[in-house]
């Protein structure tokens, strides 16, 4: 059902009850065309990706051979073991295909990047909670949430391994803190399901543990694929929980569930848990995989980075006063500023293309972040920055009137830079899946 708030068009339905299934498979095939890179033909290329193909990630698994490869899982174990034995080139390809966690060739560098705590279990986020300055919680992708204090793992706060499907890019992605969490003790976490599919769902905490007994689902929503999950969970300036939805999956988005305002795959939705029976929102789509999307603790502003298809990694930007009007990204019409698919952009809604783009020349999988609003570097303040998966190359830049500039390559690099997060005073963290590391980088 269709419906008008201000000037956003929404998509409302009441909240789903626990096991609700929604969407279903469709199958149309895409055309690609590129274009020339416009944005960081400037920046030193760090890495060669020639081997994009071979080394997808965590975020973005290979996608050559995609459906193939969905249909047979059955065989993932045995290709692991296969991949280990042989070592060969083609065995390679096949096991980033179905199971991207593997070491990475690219370790953490730079003179002012050290490990800030070690030990995790491919970590996937790190965040705060309000009224805990001193607390850092790392989100693990099996299942777990386990707390930082005095720069050690001093506890766990939360543990669904047992209803969470981890692998590939399947596990438990994100969590948020009320902003009055230091009253209602709520924690919202987004974890793919034991059959795959998502769940948002919000946890009481009390004696710094969750009450596994306090569950509250908020969204369910299938999965047509393993991958392209999106999983971020944040609160926004207007007090709402706001969750990205990747499209579902496969390559080229073959149900055009981006464009689709019927479906909850590829969307950026909002909705206040505090409100009993309270209806999800569409407020963007047209999002391929936004793999990290914050809001600017001092202005208000969304940035989003969307991973690509195979050519193009993009980072949006919307304006705190846009945000109640719907924006359409343009995935799967276009990557990047690129043609991607046939057709026109679905209406309504503002047509909204990159800030800042990257080709797979310079990266294969963008990983956004924050931006930084610590007071110990003030030459890096009200700058945003974000990574690349698979090199492990961190940028920043500014916006001014809603445009890029004075984009720079930083010295730190990460190995499979799995998620920015942001400290209580503003300080910039980063964790990395592969060497289960928490660093600090900015601050």
């Amino acid at each position: 059902m269709l419906a008008t708030l201000g000037r956003l068009t929404v998509d409302l339905e009441p909240t789903p009850a626990p096991r609700e299934e929604i969407g279903q498979p469709m199958s149309v095939e895409p055309v690609a065309e590129a274009v020339p890179d416009r944005d960081l033909s400037d920046l030193r290329q760090t890495s060669e990706v020639a081997g994009c193909r071979l080394r997808h990630c965590f975020k973005c698994c290979t996608e050559l051979y995609a459906g193939r490869v969905l249909r047979r899982e059955r065989l993932r174990s045995a290709l692991i073991l296969a991949a280990k034995l042989a070592g060969a080139i083609g065995v390679v390809v096949l096991i980033v295909i179905v199971k991207p966690f593997v070491r990475s060739g690219q370790p953490s560098t730079g003179a002012n990047l050290r490990p800030y705590v070690s030990g995790f279990h491919s970590p996937t986020f790190v965040g705060t909670a309000p009224g805990q300055p001193d607390r850092l919680y790392v989100v693990e992708q099996a299942g777990t949430i386990r707390y930082v204090e005095g720069r050690r793992i001093a506890g766990s706060l939360l543990d669904i391994r047992s209803r969470v499907a981890s692998g590939g890019e399947r596990g438990l992605l994100s969590v948020a803190f009320s902003p009055t969490y230091e009253k209602d003790h709520l924690l919202y976490v987004d974890y793919t399901d034991k059959h795959g599919d998502t769940r948002v769902v919000e946890f009481h905490s009390q004696d710094g543990r969750a009450d596994l007994a306090s569950a509250r689902q908020l969204l369910f929503v299938r999965q047509p694929y393993p991958n392209h999950n999106g999983g971020q969970l944040q609160f926004g300036p207007d007090g709402l929980l706001y969750v990205g939805m990747g499209d579902g999956g496969s390559t080229g988005d073959p149900g055009n569930r981006a464009q689709n305002r019927r479906e909850r795959l590829g969307k950026l939705l909002r909705i206040d848990p505090s409100k009993r029976g309270a209806r999800w929102q569409i407020v963007g789509y047209g999002l391929r995989n936004p793999w990290r999307f914050s809001f600017d603790r001092a202005t208000g502003d969304l940035y989003i980075g969307d991973v690509g298809q195979q050519a193009w990694e993009e980072i949006d930007f919307r304006a705190h006063g846009q945000l109640d009007t719907l924006a359409n990204y343009g995935w799967r019409v276009y990557e990047g500023r690129a043609r991607y698919g046939a057709g026109a952009p679905a209406g309504p809604g503002d047509l909204v293309a990159p800030v800042s783009v990257y080709s797979h020349k310079k990266g294969c999988s963008v990983t956004g972040g924050y931006v930084y609003r610590g007071r110990s570097e003030p030459a890096a303040f009200g700058r945003y920055f974000f990574g690349d998966w698979c090199t492990g190359t961190i940028w920043s830049l500014r916006v001014e009137g809603g445009r890029a500039v004075d984009l720079r390559e930083e010295q730190p690099h990460i190995g499979q830079l799995a998620s920015f997060g942001e400290g209580a005073d503003g300080t910039l963290y980063a964790v990395s899946v592969g060497s289960g590391r928490l660093f600090r980088v900015v601050g």
